[in-house]
């Protein structure tokens, strides 16, 4: 669907309320109106020239004068002499202009949201700030948080997978999340997670100024937690609190060496301008004896003092840049009109929950009339924001975004040598929400791209696409999609894995990344001039500032940098490996620190939560089908306690690694009956079936076809149980001798094999046991 600027208004907000709706709503300014109709003239003009003798022009009046059609979206070009109408780019696609509405948060249906706007000031420490000292490895282990006050609680609702969005949130009232002050004098901290990024899940009091917390895993997943931002009121000021985060899942951090967690103070930044900075002493990272999943979790804790009295504070893993944000930044953009002739935000789509995803080209318009992007133009594709938690890609994105609609010769250069597609968020559902990794598919995009489900992973989809069409129209000069790391420190760039000759091209650009910020960009995974400090929010601006820099050495024509950097790099590599074959037989073991992807997602891998979810349902509605029982030989396992089995058979109870009894019916065709069949007895529902019992292991698979129970019946039957059931049902029918081979649980693979087979007496070769 398209609105115009005329639309309805109730056609507006249908569209705006509809979590499928894929709609573009433009408008015109007086001023565009007025561009548009110096373009009809123009157009009008250029079709008259061209209008050969006996043409009928369908668009002419009653005077016979030529008409155009009333659109300002069709262009003419002159092919043969002749002109053919096309039409020409959309202007303010799902723009940001006149259309505030279309960028609002939208959340899970069921996420409880706070309705308070929440603005942090941009500030630059005036010198870098540096590590703290580690604490010794003499760390208390988990506290048992039950001898503790719960005061805060904003615990996730049962939902399994997403399944609806809406804008702000669940629209229920509000329910109160932290515990109620008594009274003025009561000094307990009242938390606060529920808004835009913020990530806290509960926090307890276990002393008078010491807090156990606790992160929300990444909504729909059970891992994933490392991302933190909340906020916190009704504080002393300039006495020591202390903070452990207790259910954090890396083994190691950067917090060992030294990181400091981040504050922001309402009243610091009114009084004295001062932005989020970085605080605490005593920081620690250790193994707290909890687990998780089977997996050990780790304490962040560390100890600060606030700066004032009943303030407003936040703290936060790395500076927040919240989607909101983001579209404040790009309408700012639209609304210059300088910026708006080189640079054109459009809609790559919209995320699983509607929000949209933009993306910016960047490209000084070609001079060729109707033509905006030039075709003999290489592109530069560069995304942020795949794991929402890693914000850091955000301010880099931001210094790359603005140097490139900066008025510097530099960046004139490379709008007019290059065509830039920008995404800056390409997991605005995760960021909105406040997940470290995942989008609200449960999945990480990042293992994402391959997939081919559209709807479940909508923003990699399209990016995919995105970048197929620019390498059919052009050249892709270089693809960067901005991560952040939890336990490398530095800047440092990771290349696709090529064949050896290619190699040392794949480490021309990096290279002249180092030489352009050394203080920041390090090879061999070195710290940079800055080791020791923290980045601040101005310094990763500046490192996309230097990235673009960067393009224009990598680019130039003139090849005498690149050649430089390609013998540099030749002979670091040679040296490089005289020492790998020195030290070869003293290798060190792998660090986890050098792993490449910053967090272990394999559990993220698969499909969809949602679509897991419904395989589940399905798979117990087929095994619930009365079909499905009769086609096999096996019922569902008989709950029996140890009292109600009155043949002894089962005496303790059943614990992990212990064998289980299943019912069995008898086949039809199993008994042989002799010559004259014996009459059949009535029989009602509460007569009982006559059954066989099979041993296995319930931990692991169990005969699936008939075929299998005929050619290999199951050791471990019990001897009473047939009986007993068959004395009766079976009278008067000879079945041969039986014999049964049961060989005993082997320690070594802790399962029990067998072998049961009727008839054929003791010459019969046995079959080999079968192991289940």
């Amino acid at each position: 669907m398209h609105f115009s600027g005329r639309a309805k208004d109730e056609d507006k907000m249908k569209c705006e309320n509809d979590v499928n709706c894929h709609s573009s709503v433009s408008s015109s300014t007086s001023e565009e109106e007025d561009e548009f109709e110096d373009e009809d003239e123009a157009i009008q003009e250029q079709a008259e020239e061209y209008k050969e003798p006996g043409d009928v022009n369908k668009y002419e009046d009653a005077t016979g004068a030529a008409q155009l059609p009333k659109t300002t979206q069709v262009v003419f070009e002159i092919q043969s002499g002749r002109p053919v109408p096309r039409l020409c780019e959309p202007r303010h696609l799902y723009g940001v202009s006149g259309h505030v509405s279309q960028t609002h948060s939208r959340w899970p249906k069921e996420c409880v949201v706070i309705q308070e706007e929440i603005h942090h000031i941009e500030w630059t420490p005036p010198s870098p700030e540096p590590f703290c000292i580690p604490k010794p490895d003499e760390y208390p282990l988990y506290q048992n948080v039950e001898g503790g006050t719960l005061v805060y609680d904003a615990q996730a609702g049962k939902e399994y997978y997403f399944s609806g969005s809406r804008a702000g949130g669940n629209r229920s009232p509000l329910s109160q999340a932290c515990i109620s002050l008594p009274g003025p004098d009561d000094t307990t901290l009242l938390f606060e997670g529920r808004f835009e990024s913020g990530n806290l899940m509960s926090a307890h009091r276990i002393g008078q100024f010491d807090y156990e917390l606790m992160l929300r895993t990444d909504l729909y997943t059970k891992k994933h937690t490392q991302w933190f931002y909340f906020r916190v009121r009704n504080m002393r000021a300039g006495i020591p609190y202390r903070f452990t985060i207790t259910n954090l899942l890396k083994s190691t951090s950067l917090y060992e060496k030294g990181q400091k967690p981040l504050l922001y103070s309402e009243e610091k930044a009114r009084a004295s301008g001062v932005g989020w900075h970085r605080v605490g002493h005593d920081v620690s990272y250790y193994r707290n004896g909890r687990f998780h999943l089977d997996l050990p979790c780790f304490s962040l804790s560390w100890s600060f003092c606030f700066p004032y009295d009943q303030d407003t504070c936040y703290l936060a893993h790395c500076y927040p840049y919240t989607y909101t944000k983001l579209w404040e930044h790009l309408s700012e953009i639209e609304r210059n009109p300088r910026l708006s002739s080189f640079c054109k935000i459009r809609t790559l789509c919209r995320s699983l929950a509607g929000n949209l995803v933009p993306v910016l080209t960047v490209t000084s318009p070609s001079r060729k009339r109707g033509e905006w992007e030039e075709a003999h133009k290489p592109a530069i594709v560069v995304t942020g924001r795949v794991h929402p938690g890693e914000t850091n890609s955000s301010w880099v994105m931001k210094g790359i975004m603005d140097f490139l609609l900066s008025d510097t010769p530099d960046a004139k250069l490379l709008r007019d040598a290059f065509i830039f597609k920008l995404v800056p968020m390409l997991n605005p559902d995760g960021v909105i929400v406040g997940n470290y990794r995942c989008s609200l598919s449960g999945r990480d995009l990042n293992r994402s791209y391959r997939s081919d489900l559209k709807t479940s992973f909508p923003t990699v989809h399209a990016m995919r696409t995105m970048v197929h069409r620019l390498c059919e129209e052009r050249e892709v000069r270089l693809y960067c999609d901005l991560h952040g790391h939890s336990r490398k420190q530095n800047v440092f760039t990771y290349g696709c894995a090529r064949a050896a000759d290619q190699q040392l091209h794949e480490r021309v650009f990096p290279f002249m990344l180092s030489k352009n910020c050394p203080d920041m960009e390090g090879l061999k995974d070195l710290a940079g001039q800055q080791k020791g400090t923290h980045f601040s929010m101005k310094d990763l601006e500046n490192l996309g500032a230097h990235f673009c820099d960067t393009l224009l050495d990598y680019c130039d024509p003139d090849r005498t940098k690149y050649n430089m950097c390609i013998r540099e790099l030749q002979d670091a590599l040679r040296q490089e490996t005289i020492l790998t074959l020195a030290s070869s037989q003293a290798e060190a073991p792998h660090s986890e620190d050098g792993s490449t992807s910053g967090s272990n997602s394999s559990d993220s891998d698969g499909p969809p939560a949602h679509l897991e979810a419904l395989q589940m349902m399905n798979r117990k509605r087929s095994i619930r089908s009365k079909k499905l029982r009769d086609s096999s030989c096996l019922v569902r396992q008989r709950e029996e306690t140890p009292e109600e089995n009155k043949d002894g058979v089962v005496k303790e109870s059943q614990g992990e690694g212990e064998y289980t009894l299943k019912p069995l019916r008898v086949p039809r065709h199993m008994l042989r009956r002799g010559k004259q069949d014996a009459p059949r007895e009535p029989t009602d529902a509460n007569t009982k079936m006559s059954v066989l019992y099979m041993v296995f292991d319930k931990d692991k698979g169990s005969l699936k076809s008939k075929s299998d129970y005929l050619h290999h019946l199951m050791a471990g039957y019990i001897r009473s149980r047939i009986q007993l059931g068959l004395e009766n049902s079976l009278s008067g029918l000879d079945l041969g001798p039986v014999q049964v081979y049961v060989q005993q649980k082997r320690s070594q693979t802790n399962h029990l094999s067998g072998l049961a087979h009727l008839g054929g007496g003791p010459s019969h070769t046995p079959h080999p046991p079968l192991y289940l």
